[in-house]
């Protein structure tokens, strides 16, 4: 099976570069605003839903499980201070994707109990998109991968020249935001990766 490319992004980057990445074949796509006031926030998730219909992309919306349910996405992304997974269930329902952040085995562990969908795990390499991203390493990423079975995204200053590293772990799919986005050409850099991802669909 073909790992997910799962990407994180914020309207700072444009309609445009949104809508190319999309074209060129993302299968999540996180918003993630963190500056923006939180009828804004809705605007932009509002938008982004518009656009991920018309491109059949999952819409996942970072920490805010208000603007996830106002905006009609797929789910939330929630990190060990935002809202219990059990409580963020139970306030959209049992067909909405809840990602949960675990950054070690018993983060991991208690999410998936709790009931995530999926994990994102990291950071795997420095990243200025989140600066204060603490470093995972090889030992306790497979840690997290034998201790839990729902999948697992790797996170955190990934690019298409290093994310054979997590891969290589067994990794799920690649969450990536920076190492697109801010590439000199974000939807050849998008059909890179997937390229990757085909060529190492049947390992691990």
């Amino acid at each position: 099976m073909e790992r997910w490319l799962y990407l994180i992004v914020d309207f700072s980057y444009g309609e445009k570069v949104i809508a190319s990445v999309l074209e060129a074949g993302i299968d999540y796509i996180q918003l993630r605003e963190k500056e923006v006031s939180s009828s804004e926030y809705l605007v932009h998730a509002r938008r982004l839903r518009q656009m991920t219909e018309f491109y059949h992309t999952k819409l996942i919306i970072n920490d805010r499980v208000d603007i996830a349910a106002l905006s009609g996405a797929d789910g939330v992304h929630l990190g060990q201070s935002d809202l219990p997974i059990r409580d963020a269930r139970a306030f959209l329902g049992s067909s909405k994707i809840i990602g949960a952040t675990a950054k070690t085995v018993s983060q991991a562990v208690e999410a998936q109990k709790s009931g995530a969908d999926y994990l994102g795990s990291g950071a795997w390499f420095p990243t200025n998109t989140k600066k204060d991203a603490i470093p995972i390493s090889q030992e306790t990423y497979r840690a997290i991968l034998d201790a839990t079975s729902v999948p697992n995204v790797a996170v955190g200053g990934i690019n298409a020249e290093n994310c054979r590293v997590p891969l290589s772990c067994g990794a799920s799919g690649l969450a990536i935001s920076a190492g697109i986005l801010k590439s000199a050409n974000p939807a050849a850099e998008v059909q890179k990766i997937r390229q990757i991802l085909r060529s190492l669909a049947y390992l691990g």
